[in-house]
């Protein structure tokens, strides 16, 4: 753990690829999986805040967990490492029983939660020498040396964790996960506020991780991140809506999308919202997308639009963004419409 003292078949309207083990072809040998789980739920005050989910990734992938706030993600993660004990469900990380075997995948995992958790009065050197005794590692000096050099924190070693940016405060909790030489990362959000330059160094770190035979299952909202992904996950209410490759996801999809450009398409957001068959009305620069699963639909709806002066329409390519914002809008139980004081806990 990088903070000291912090913490069956899928059901939705996308179903995700059965009998799923991991993203390799058939005919080819199983690969070994670092997360095999199957049924986790979790039930606060009575609500299922994660709902029967199954989830597994093969050794050495990167795995993106997507999924609005309050839908479950962060539940689900600290369930996989251990912090939280299932209600139901069974399985395993990384060979280890979920419920019997907590201890031993806590040691073997490195989890990086959402807000920065190390202590903002340490230097870097000293936060590092903090976990290095949690872990009990042989030669702490030599440990935390290697980890120092290996994130490029040498040169601000001696530096207070709490003047560091957004940026380097991410990469030193990264080298805290990685002090004791995990073989599953668990992230949380990890690049939340964090500029792109700061994020794109991040994942390049993670793909030199990856290549080294370390499992990722990382949570984000970033479309561009979730692409660098091998494989993704989308939750929502507690349940997996879809998973697969992104070329998979947006096949699995079937979505009829049109595109609009020209002066003030804004006007027709709310419009398009409410027409019958829009899953949804996003902006992607000075174009809108709309998007359904029943092209007919579809086209019924932007018809009274399509004569306009100054409006092009044309056919687009679905993507990710498409897809799971209509993802939420189709899901049985809309997010938008189940608040509880619970959310917190979801998250």
């Amino acid at each position: 753990m990088s903070a000291p003292g912090r913490q069956g078949p899928q059901r939705g309207p996308f179903v995700a690829l059965g009998g799923y083990r991991s993203a390799q072809h058939e005919g080819t040998p199983a690969t070994a999986l670092a997360i095999d789980v199957r049924g986790l739920t979790k039930r606060y005050a009575g609500r299922a805040v994660v709902d029967d989910v199954s989830l597994q990734v093969a050794e050495g992938r990167i795995c993106g967990f997507l999924g609005p706030n309050g839908s479950g993600k962060t539940t689900t993660i600290r369930m996989l490492c251990g912090l939280l004990i299932p209600d139901a469900g069974e399985g395993s990380c990384l060979g280890f029983d979920l419920k019997r075997e907590r201890d031993a995948i806590r040691r073997e995992v490195g989890y990086m939660t959402q807000k920065f958790g190390l202590y903002e009065d340490l230097s870097i050197r000293e936060n590092l020498d903090f976990i290095a005794r949690l872990y009990e590692l042989a030669d702490r000096r030599a440990a935390v040396d290697r980890t120092l050099e290996r994130l490029g924190l040498g040169a601000r070693r001696d530096q207070l964790a709490g003047t560091l940016s957004g940026g380097w405060k991410q990469r030193l909790a990264l080298a805290a996960c990685l002090m004791h030489d995990p073989k599953l990362l668990l992230l949380d959000e990890p690049t939340a506020g964090v500029d792109p330059k700061a994020r794109r160094d991040f994942w390049d770190e993670i793909h030199a991780l990856a290549r080294d035979g370390i499992t990722v299952l990382v949570s984000t909202h970033y479309m561009d991140e979730a692409e660098r992904c091998h494989e993704l996950v989308y939750i929502a209410n507690g349940k997996v809506l879809a998973r697969g490759t992104e070329q998979q996801i947006i096949a699995q999809a079937g979505l009829a999308v049109w595109s609009v450009q020209g002066r003030d398409v804004a006007r027709l957001v709310e419009s398009l919202k409410q027409a019958p068959g829009v899953l949804s009305v996003a902006a992607f620069g000075n174009a809108l997308h709309v998007a359904g699963r029943d092209a007919a639909q579809v086209e019924q709806a932007i018809a009274p639009y399509r004569a306009q002066a100054g409006l092009s329409w044309s056919q687009a390519p679905a993507n990710l963004e498409d897809v799971f914002i209509s993802l939420i809008a189709a899901a049985p139980d809309s997010v938008a419409t189940k608040r509880a004081p619970q959310d917190a806990a979801a998250r």
